[in-house]
């Protein structure tokens, strides 16, 4: 075993892409050796800290110490893209408190889990209708763009008060934003998103709608709670981290469970376990792999320091992998106790859509299994694309067939 907080023999650049989908990358195996802290080289040639244990990254991620605020000296940058819009102070995630705590408590009503279980009827009849146009189209389908991603999509427009009629354009908007190909796409696509829903506030301020973007404006903008500039990071946030995540989840949450065929066998035997399933898988997949943080001060811990101004990241596939948390963490097992694990993060910046996630992924799971019990892949497994390691992991399509 690696000393704790030692550098790995060899340099591990980070991030790197997955050979398995559903996998951590092989080359961050030596990571896994040198818990609970190493070091990685970004593209750029700064070395960092990457956090590989689980217990320490619960610490560390609840510490006040580690700031989120990519503006402030010495913030590590994992690509070119992001180093790009480092200006760009994005709301709720990238904002430390008090703003952060004041934001959030804005937005927690709407998220609740007795909010979210109000939603599921809703959430029902979406999945219902959208896995009636597969069936009535035929096998073969392409599961992302005819299941996976109008889901998270429709919900979060109903969500948030969004016309789903221009879906096209903010999911081309968000695929930008999120993964390039360069550093000038990523600001355009901030900048078209924010005109969208800016343009999309002023008009509910004179018409006001149904949904949550209306509630702020009548409750904080009108009242200065937040101004326009400070609403629109707000909406455009939530309705991209409202829809990526999900849909890569369920893309490849259904592609991980076509490759477990016994894992599969039980769940269609026992739909109870849909619940621990949804966790598990959660812990297993480790879509959001790579938080990024930066010591506002030194911090002790696990024998080393961690120097004011130095890049902290947490690899949240390795951490989600600890066998000290998890035993054999390379199996996937519904009997598992995995709600511990940190695929929605931890502390203050904890993922504030956790329990609608987690209701649309076992409402579409449960009913795509249900729905279609011949699904299987249309293609061999390694020829299926899947997202490169510096965006949200993910099926960039998914073929199926039933």
């Amino acid at each position: 075993m690696t000393k704790p907080g030692a550098t790995v023999s060899e340099p591990v650049a980070f991030p790197q892409d997955r050979s398995c989908p559903y996998h951590p990358p092989t080359a961050y195996d030596p990571l896994r050796t040198a818990r609970p802290l190493a070091r990685v080289t970004l593209y750029d040639g700064r070395d960092v800290w990457v956090v590989t244990g689980h217990s320490a990254a619960r610490e560390l991620l609840a510490d006040p110490r580690l700031s989120s605020d990519r503006t402030r000296s010495g913030f590590p940058l994992t690509n070119r893209r992001f180093a790009a819009a480092r200006d760009r102070r994005a709301a709720l995630l990238g904002v430390d408190d008090p703003e952060h705590r004041t934001q959030r408590r804005m937005l927690v009503p709407s998220f609740t889990l007795k909010r979210t279980t109000a939603l599921r009827p809703g959430i029902q009849e979406t999945v219902d209708r959208l896995l009636d146009a597969m069936e009535a189209a035929g096998p073969p389908a392409e599961l992302v763009s005819a299941f996976a991603l109008p889901l998270p999509s429709m919900v979060i427009c109903a969500l948030l008060g969004v016309p789903y009629a221009d879906h096209d354009f903010f999911e081309a908007q968000s695929r930008r934003l999120l993964r390039g190909p360069a550093p000038a796409d990523t600001r355009d696509a901030r900048d078209q998103l924010d005109s969208y829903l800016g343009e999309l506030i002023d008009r509910k301020r004179k018409e006001p709608g149904d949904g949550l973007l209306d509630e702020l404006i009548q409750e904080q903008l009108r009242d200065g709670g937040l101004d326009r500039a400070e609403l629109v990071s707000l909406a455009t946030l939530l309705l991209v981290a409202g829809h990526e995540t999900t849909a890569n989840m369920i893309s490849l949450g259904t592609f991980t469970l076509l490759q477990h065929p016994d894992q599969l066998a039980e769940l269609r035997a026992d739909p109870g376990l849909m619940s621990a399933a949804v966790e598990e898988l959660l812990r297993f997949l480790s879509i959001a792999d790579g938080l990024v943080r930066v010591a506002t001060e030194d911090i002790e811990i696990a024998g080393v320091t961690i120097r004011a101004d130095e890049g902290v990241l947490f690899s949240t596939s390795v951490i989600n992998r600890d066998t000290a948390a998890f035993s054999e963490p390379d199996t996937l097992d519904w009997h598992r106790p995995a709600r511990h694990h940190v695929a929605f993060g931890f502390g203050i910046h904890q993922c504030l859509g956790q329990n609608l996630a987690r209701a649309e992924l076992e409402i579409a799971l449960r009913a795509l299994f249900a729905r279609l019990p011949g699904l299987r892949l249309a293609a061999p497994a390694e020829e299926i694309p899947f997202k490169p390691g510096d965006t949200i992991q993910g099926m960039l399509e998914l073929p199926v067939t039933w």
